[in-house]
């Protein structure tokens, strides 16, 4: 028994250790840019147009703007088929194709999005002749789609067998027991599974270079090129000006105060389904 406490105790002060060593360098991270973006995070960086080389001032309102706008077209096309490809292979997995779709969607999580993103420059940038949002808008719901996939997928094998089996005595359809008794089962799962697609996807710049490109003014229109916040990062990180260092500092903390916000909704939102 003394031996096997001591062993306890030695296991428990390496996993100390190595919690340690993965926190710190996150925590340096974290404090590194709230101190050097909290400054220029203000209204007039939301809400202002970038100023010319050289010039201070300005802000990065069109590049908020874009960003939302790309992350809400990735929405729109990938998230419907993510969950259509999760009941599939969750409630069908015994079927021939569902193991062909699981592997599809592992294998598309682990290719570099910058290879995604040449994908859709070849499929649509080029066909267009012109960058766009609307491509890099599919570059991330190509991102998106696989996270939510196999998290949705997770989030429907969680559902008791026996809400099924109920549903199905009751002389329901599969149909109506997927609509009436599944999904709303597994809604809080599957909401937080489109969350965590979103956080993998709004941190995204190399799609973005080779299919939005970027746009200096206010742009809505889903067929022109349009600006991002980690383009705009890129940019004014390896510009040559401090006052556009100082605004890409700014960028990077209000990027992660998007994802960490869409994080801690994520597993509120988890913690009140395991509740439920």
């Amino acid at each position: 028994m003394r031996r096997r406490r001591y062993l306890s105790l030695l296991l428990l002060a390496a996993t100390g250790v190595c919690t340690l060593a993965v926190l710190t360098p996150l925590v340096m991270i974290l404090y590194r840019v709230a101190r050097e973006g909290a400054g220029a995070l203000n209204w007039t960086f939301l809400t202002h147009l970038p100023t010319p080389p050289g010039e201070s001032g300005g802000g990065m309102g069109n590049a908020v703007v874009g960003t939302l706008e790309m992350l809400a077209v990735a929405l729109a096309v990938g998230l419907p088929l993510g969950l259509a490809g999760a009941l599939y292979t969750a409630e069908l997995g015994r079927e021939r194709w569902a193991g062909v779709v699981r592997f599809a969607a592992d294998v598309l999580t682990g290719v570099p999005t910058i290879v995604t993103g040449l994908f859709v420059y070849a499929l649509v940038v080029v066909p267009m002749r012109r960058f766009s949002a609307l491509a890099g808008g599919l570059a991330l719901a190509m991102i998106l789609l696989p996270i939510t996939l196999r998290a949705g997928e997770e989030a429907l094998r969680a559902v008791p067998a026996s809400y099924r089996e109920a549903a199905l005595a009751l002389g329901a359809s599969r149909g109506r027991m997927w609509r009436g008794v599944l999904l709303p089962a597994a809604r809080r799962g599957l909401i937080a599974a489109a969350l965590l697609g979103v956080m993998r996807t709004a941190g995204e710049t190399a799609p973005l270079l080779l299919t939005s490109l970027n746009n200096s003014q206010w742009n809505l229109r889903l067929g022109r090129p349009m600006a991002s916040l980690t383009v705009q990062i890129y940019t004014y990180a390896t510009g040559p000006y401090d006052d556009w260092h100082q605004q890409a500092w700014a960028a990077a903390l209000l990027l992660l105060l998007l994802v960490g916000g869409l994080g801690l909704i994520a597993r509120w939102w988890s913690g009140r389904g395991e509740a439920a």
